[in-house]
């Protein structure tokens, strides 16, 4: 489908994803969207990155705005659940966004924020909120919240839900739901306990899978870097003097490691802010402004932020620490590349990341590509993980830096591992 013009869905609503910057449905969205129209009920088995959010966003929002009832105090018309706070803003965001032209009003209700404001909100009326199961689950068992008006019940990201242990808050919050409501399931896989969920949530669904691109998404360009842990903050800067690393997210094992990293860069001239779980949730949602709004180049992360943050044109991903969970690297590189772009991840691996590596390379069934040609390259670092080059692989020559290289590139690292960044049509990311 080459526009959304195909898809059927009202005027204010195609007049704010053009406002937007986006030009065409990505697959999951051409897919899923006129089922929703339909009201038919939706398993859809999606990666992260895929433009799943506006794949439910805009027919809810259409859906909403053609129905006749009106929204009473407490009573929301549709509930999207999700499993971090970050995401929940997010994806409220994204309803305002493409709701511009309509009036609807949505809320996000998630903990570490004020209980008495989002209270405040929910007698005014709202017709869509988004919420983390446990700050709803409270407001619902205190009578803030009746769910017996929700007409479309959205759970997004259910895969993770089940791993953060919110099935019993779900179940909970289920029991409360009509009866007769439409009901929209999202995964990035579908476990035995997602197939358990979704067989008593939803009735006669359509199935909405797009094939597994990879285990990590191949429009990435990866690279390790081998470096001696002493010289890691110095080589993180001379790759931010490429001027191709754009926007750029830094993951870190720990906040003191973020905090440390985020200081450096400030002090080398280089705008940063660190997002972790020490900082309030006010400070963390306006970095992530700032960083979407291009005010911040680099954000700094610990996993906490590894899923959840949708971020649009984030062209490189560096791992100054790899994670302890080899699945987090999954997690973290794919903040780039999303909605059909290319991206680049980066890894600097010290000694002590060798086995974290070598997890890495297990789980993603290959082995990363490996840049030596910087100069802080450490030879003993590469021995020691079993490094082999193959012809025409990682070697190359030393000091070749992170230029660009030819007009429009942006690959920052010393232009090996894999395609470059380039600008795509734009497409509904969110």
């Amino acid at each position: 489908m080459k526009d959304f013009s195909g898809l059927e869905l009202a005027a204010p609503i195609l007049e704010a994803v053009q406002r937007a910057g986006y030009s065409a449905p990505t697959p999951v969205q051409a897919r899923t969207i006129p089922s929703i129209l339909q009201g038919r009920d939706v398993m859809g088995i999606a990666q992260t990155g895929t433009g799943k959010t506006a794949a439910f966003a805009l027919p809810v929002l259409h859906r909403l705005g053609e129905s006749k009832s009106r929204v009473r105090p407490g009573h929301p018309r549709a509930l999207v659940l999700a499993p971090t706070r970050e995401l929940a803003c997010q994806i409220g965001d994204s309803f305002r966004t493409y709701g511009r032209g309509l009036r609807l009003r949505a809320m996000e209700i998630y903990g570490g924020a004020s209980a008495r404001n989002q209270i405040r909100r929910l007698r005014e009326g709202v017709d869509i909120v988004v919420a983390t199961p446990g700050r709803l689950l409270d407001l619902t068992e205190q009578g803030h919240v009746h769910l017996d008006a929700v007409e479309i019940l959205v759970l997004d990201e259910a895969d993770r839900m089940l791993d953060m242990g919110f099935m019993p808050d779900i179940r909970r919050i289920t029991q409360r739901l009509p009866g007769d409501r439409q009901t929209v399931l999202f995964s990035a896989t579908m476990a035995k306990e997602i197939r358990r969920l979704a067989d008593g949530l939803l009735n006669d669904p359509v199935h909405v899978e797009m094939a597994q691109e990879s285990t990590t998404v191949d429009r990435i360009a990866q690279t390790v870097l081998f470096v001696d842990r002493r010289s890691k903050q110095t080589l993180l800067h001379r790759i931010m003097d490429d001027e191709g690393v754009e926007r750029v997210i830094i993951f870190t094992r720990t906040k003191h490691c973020a905090n440390r990293v985020t200081q450096k860069l400030a002090a080398a001239g280089i705008s940063a802010e660190a997002i972790h779980g020490n900082k309030s949730q006010n400070a963390r949602q306006r970095a992530l402004k700032r960083f979407r709004d291009g005010r911040l180049r680099a954000l700094v992360a610990t996993d906490i932020a590894a899923r959840g943050i949708d971020v649009p044109h984030v062209s490189h991903v560096i791992n100054f620490e790899l994670p302890d969970e080899p699945q987090s690297y999954v997690h973290r590189i794919g903040r780039t590349a999303r909605a059909g772009r290319e991206g680049a991840a980066i890894s600097l691996c010290d000694m002590e990341d060798r086995a974290a590596l070598r997890d890495i390379e297990r789980i993603i069934r290959r082995a990363l590509p490996v840049d030596d040609g910087h100069e802080h390259h450490d030879e003993e670092i590469a021995k020691a993980r079993g490094v082999r080059r193959k012809p025409g692989g990682g070697g190359g020559g030393r000091n070749r830096g992170f230029r660009k290289e030819g007009k429009g590139g942006r690959n920052g690292v010393s232009g090996r591992g894999g395609s470059r960044p380039a600008r795509h049509r734009a497409r509904a990311g969110a």
